[in-house]
């Protein structure tokens, strides 16, 4: 199973950009996928989740407006839109996946996923 995220990079406060990770190895189709971010210091913490199915979803209240979640299951690959970027969006950004028991779960806990991607790296910096 490989999770290969992509997309991260260093930008302007007020910038976008897309995240990407796709998946090999499982039926991605049949994963539940999430995003979450690391910031220095700080413990890992949820972004977003996307049900199998892409309807029912989630997104942090911390980036509620800015950020979205999409896949296409099609292309095996979970995207992650970020708007309108500030200095604390600043962190690696890891894609995650587990086997979706309904295709309207969605799972916010770190500790529900069963792999991780290697993140990439988003700076938000002036």
């Amino acid at each position: 199973v490989q999770l290969q995220a992509s997309g991260g990079g260093l930008v302007q406060p007020g910038d976008s950009l897309r995240l990407s990770c796709t998946s090999s190895g499982r039926t991605f189709s049949m994963d539940v996928m999430g995003w979450f971010r690391q910031a220095p210091g700080k413990e890992r913490e949820f972004v977003a989740s996307i049900s199998r199915s892409g309807g029912p979803q989630s997104v942090a209240d911390s980036v509620k407006g800015r950020f979205a979640i999409s896949r296409d299951n099609a292309k095996s690959t979970v995207y992650l839109q970020m708007n309108s970027l500030k200095s604390e969006d600043t962190a690696v950004y890891y894609c995650a996946a587990r086997f979706g028991s309904s295709t309207r779960v969605y799972y916010t806990d770190a500790s529900h996923y069963w792999y991780w991607g290697q993140g990439t790296q988003v700076t938000v910096s002036s």
